[in-house]
């Protein structure tokens, strides 16, 4: 048996007046995504429990299997593991965005998606004008970076509050930043970044340009090292993972499953789809297990897209669902899997904690057929599982 999760990140949403009233899954043509839901099992998921924060960082947790109440350590450590970094037990690792802040407020979580070049350019002339011994810079891929800061106390380094740059947009930053014990050398941090990104030359050039410019860092999403059990102790499965991010890709790894990389894949509208269903069902020829995610539909959400978020679903359903459907139907020993880790509703422009619709549909999968995947259909057949891991023992099942 092959098995495959399908990941639209934050695709569920709600119904948006400039869509007549339907969410961008209903008004979306996902005619691949449909004839799962009408020919397999369709309903709701609580991916992400009681007192946790709605993240990708736990939504994906849960839907590799994982109960975050237990596996989770932290965003940034999950991502430092992607990165190759090894975490002492004297340090703490925190996920290190270049933001555009414009009169105090967060204008732009990701400076204008600014490019990987720009970014490395940028980290790396922070670091060496900053100068900390206890501090390191890791650049990553376009606005996503790394710091790793060593400690005397990590249980309260890991203890202060952070909130992710992408809840607070168009919101005043002093009332986000980083609070509690030792909270302050990272607020001593984040405002020396804004003095010395702010007069860099590749700042003046975006500005030129007319883009926002990567006037500051924002830390947030702690983690210390990490302790993920495999997955193939857990479900007896040879995997991989593909994604354009590393905290997907960082999962992945401290599980134990393989980190595809696919040319062109970006994180963002324009990433390689076709890429990623090519590259999936390779993977499957010596494989039982691949996950793939895809981050675009997420950052629609964050960017408050709606267009730009019904595109990027039917690009997910057309490239994606569509080629490994088509697979599964010729080998038949196949289960799909289609779920997002949250939803990221547009008028928001944050994540969610509300369950979200699934779809799979395979080999012993039993059918519940909803009219269409959407939010509303799905809703109608209830809430099935109360957590990823419970349904994706179900999913994997008997083998």
């Amino acid at each position: 048996m092959k098995y495959i999760i399908l990941v639209p990140d934050g695709l569920a949403d709600e119904p948006l007046k400039e869509l007549g009233g339907k969410t961008p899954m209903q008004a979306a043509k996902t005619p691949s995504m449909d004839y799962l839901a009408q020919h397999g099992f369709s309903a709701m998921v609580k991916t992400i429990p009681d007192g946790m924060p709605p993240g990708s960082d736990i939504g994906n947790l849960a839907l590799m299997g994982y109960d975050p109440g237990k596996n989770f350590s932290g965003r940034a450590s999950l991502e430092a593991a992607n990165l190759g970094i090894k975490l002492k037990d004297d340090e703490v690792v925190f996920r290190c965005n270049l933001v555009t802040i414009k009169k105090n407020k967060m204008d732009d979580y990701s400076a204008g998606h600014i490019s990987t070049d720009e970014a490395k350019n940028l980290i790396e002339h922070l670091e060496r004008a900053i100068g900390w011994p206890d501090l390191r810079f890791y650049p990553g891929k376009s606005y996503r970076h790394l710091l790793v800061l060593k400690t005397i106390n990590v249980p309260k380094m890991l203890a202060v509050k952070t909130t992710p740059p992408h809840d607070i947009i168009n919101k005043s930053i002093a009332s986000f930043l980083p609070v509690g014990p030792h909270s302050e050398n990272l607020i001593k941090i984040m405002h020396r970044s804004k003095e010395i990104l702010s007069t860099h030359q590749i700042n003046k050039i975006r500005e030129g340009d007319g883009e926002n410019q990567a006037n500051m860092i924002w830390l947030w999403g702690q983690g210390a090292r990490p302790n993920l059990p495999l997955f193939k102790d857990c479900y007896g499965l040879k995997g991989a993972v593909i994604s354009a991010v590393d905290l997907v890709n960082g999962i992945g790894r401290l599980a134990g499953l393989d980190v595809i990389e696919v040319p062109g894949a970006n994180g963002y509208y324009d990433t390689n789809y076709k890429g990623k269903a090519k590259y999936a069902l390779d993977s499957l020829k010596t494989r039982d297990f691949v996950y793939v995610h895809v981050e675009a539909t997420d950052e629609a959400g964050h960017n408050g897209d709606a267009q730009a978020k019904l595109k990027c679903c039917e690009h997910f359903d057309h490239d994606i669902v569509g080629p490994i459907l088509k697979y599964a139907e010729k080998s038949k020993n196949v289960r799909i899997l289609v779920c997002p880790d949250h939803p990221t509703p547009v008028a928001k422009r944050a994540h969610d904690r509300a369950p979200v619709p699934f779809v799979m549909w395979g080999k012993g999968i039993k059918s519940q057929p909803a009219d269409d995947y959407s939010e509303k259909s799905a809703r109608i057949k209830g809430l099935k599982f109360k957590s990823g891991q419970e349904m994706i023992q179900f999913f994997i099942g008997d083998r």
